[in-house]
């Protein structure tokens, strides 16, 4: 009866595993959108100068996490479930006050690096100097984020995705509010220097800056929510380690060891694999200044990371919550030894992800300059042409997001790092060679940015066909989702077409074109069989998807 017990429980496991992830992934968009909307009216108002200023700060911001703690979450996450499969909730609790001792030491050094570095970054590194301020006011939020990181880590550790969910979107509604009326507030005020002064930089840079107040209002809100949580949950806590008869448990100096040698490789790999943006950011720069054309710097760079790269970060965000999801649920089945689960949930992960990549990638090429001439108010020709040429990044990025959490999730942590120095290697080169030798200028960013992506998924696909003799489904997983997303696009853009001859109203035939592009590729995707009743109810709304397919008839 134990035995039935024991199998029905990995049953259940293995069914929550795509429900948790979804949860991360309703998250994960949510956040993005959220994100999107704010930064709509703020880059409408601070204009693309100080939008660039203030991406430029993220990438700094972004380095010095991930240098600190932006791995803790992953980190912990798989080494509480590791213990937590084999019932030692004792081991798994201190593997937590290891972390959050960890957090202190890294969040302050980093917390103190960023805030005094940050006219050396902003100067030698971003060619800006008014990128200063931004850096400044996001130096405390490193100190945050350490803590909330480790807190996060461990609710995922434990199986449940929800505390790092619900504290996602509060922290980015907060983020939102906040971030948007710093911004106003401080751009009108810089603009007040500038006059009083005769200068032209203060505008931007208060600008930029404010709009990073609210980072660290959110993150500090999160971390509060969080922390609440943990405390009501440490009553069922001290049930558990009451329960657990591990004898022996493991020592805090041993503990520190591992959550090192599992923190380093996931750091060295995520700063390689974020990395190519600041270095981007730094070669566009200076080519700039070669040429001449440093004044428009800013502005073109505002529109690649304040359009662009906003927009093909919506649909990536699934993917990076389903690859968070799916490291504690695939280490749990590593450690069980079952190598036909780690196969069965390395395939519905990728399906999963590519089922939401193609079609967002082929809606952003059809639909892309309707859609920032809709949300923007400036340089929109420009932000549109950069849709149009690099919407496949969606598809690249998600997939190597998602191969790069397998490589992870299977013990396999230096094979991403390789697989990432190598690509920003070839990355480096090509945008030296677009730049300066083809003078393709933004463009060329763009383009490399995308092979930067193609050649992650290339090589951590050959990585994870030789470790576990894997072989993706081809199928269901891309030719399937391509012919669906194809007919989507066709429809949704002969929508678009003719309500804008009709009306003369870009956003009333961009809206439009969207909910037929959603409408049309939900149908196409039960009639081509990509996903069954099954898979569908696991989904977020699944069952309502299934009601509305059975009364179609179409399942």
């Amino acid at each position: 009866m134990s035995t039935q017990n024991q199998q029905k429980k990995k049953k259940k496991k293995s069914s929550n595993f795509l429900i948790q992830g979804s949860i991360l992934a309703v998250a994960g968009i949510l956040v993005r959108i959220i994100g999107m909307v704010y930064r709509i009216p703020m880059q409408n108002k601070i204009g693309n100068a100080a939008m660039g200023m203030y991406s430029s700060a993220f990438y700094i911001y972004n380095i010095i996490l991930l240098l600190s703690s932006y791995s803790l979450p992953l980190a912990v996450s798989k080494m509480v479930s590791a213990r937590v499969a084999l019932g030692q909730h004792k081991n798994a609790y201190r593997i937590f006050q290891s972390s959050m001792i960890f957090s202190l030491i890294s969040g302050s050094v980093a917390g103190l690096l960023m805030f005094f570095g940050a006219d050396f970054f902003a100067v030698k590194l971003l060619n800006e100097p008014g990128a200063a301020y931004a850096i400044k006011v996001l130096a405390p939020t490193v100190f945050v984020m350490a803590f909330l990181g480790t807190l996060r880590g461990y609710f995922q550790g434990l199986g449940t995705m929800i505390p790092t969910a619900v504290s996602q979107v509060l922290e980015q509604i907060i983020n939102a509010v906040i971030s948007i009326v710093a911004a106003f507030l401080l751009f009108d005020m810089g603009a007040r220097v500038d006059i009083a002064k005769g200068t032209d930089i203060y505008a931007d840079a208060y600008g930029a800056a404010g709009g990073t107040l609210g980072t660290a209002a959110g993150a500090l809100t999160a971390l509060i929510f969080c922390f609440v949580l943990f405390r009501m949950y440490r009553r069922i806590l001290k049930r558990q380690m009451r329960r657990d008869n591990t004898v022996m448990l493991e020592s805090y100096g041993n503990i520190a060891r591992v959550l090192v040698a599992t923190i380093v490789p996931v750091i060295i790999s995520g700063t390689v694999y974020n990395v190519s943006n600041l270095v981007d950011n730094s070669i566009y720069g200076f080519y700039m200044k070669s040429v001449g054309e440093s004044a428009h710097y800013m502005a073109k760079w505002g529109v690649y990371s304040g359009q662009y790269y906003l927009l093909i970060n919506v649909p990536i965000a699934i993917s990076n919550a389903l690859s968070s999801s799916m490291l504690p649920s695939l280490t749990r089945t590593v450690t069980e030894g079952n190598k036909g689960e780690v196969l069965r949930k390395i395939n519905m992960t990728i399906r999963f992800s590519m089922i939401v990549a193609i079609p967002s990638a082929v809606g952003l090429t059809l639909l892309g300059a309707p859609i920032v001439e809709m949300l923007f108010n400036q340089d929109t020709k420009l932000g549109g042409d950069l849709l149009f040429l690099g919407s496949l990044a969606v598809i690249f990025f998600s997939l190597s997001t998602v191969t790069n959490g397998v490589l992870q999730g299977i013990n396999k942590m230096k094979t991403p790092v390789r697989n990432a120095l190598i690509s920003l290697i070839l990355h480096v080169g090509i945008l030296v060679a677009l730049l300066y030798g083809l003078k393709t200028g933004i463009y060329g960013v763009v383009i490399a940015n995308m092979l930067f992506g193609l050649s992650m998924c290339i090589l951590n696909g050959i990585s994870i066909a030789n470790y576990l003799n894997y072989r993706q489904e081809v199928k269901k997983t891309f030719v399937l989702p391509f012919l669906a997303s194809l007919i989507m696009g066709g429809c949704s853009y002969l929508v678009y077409y003719l309500l804008n001859m009709l009306t003369k109203r870009n956003s009333i035939a961009c809206l439009a074109a969207v909910i037929v592009a959603v409408a049309v590729y939900f149908v196409m995707l039960i009639v081509f069989r990509c996903v069954d009743e099954k898979e569908l109810h696991s989904m977020p709304m699944g069952g309502k998807m299934v009601r509305i397919a059975k009364k179609l008839r179409l399942m």
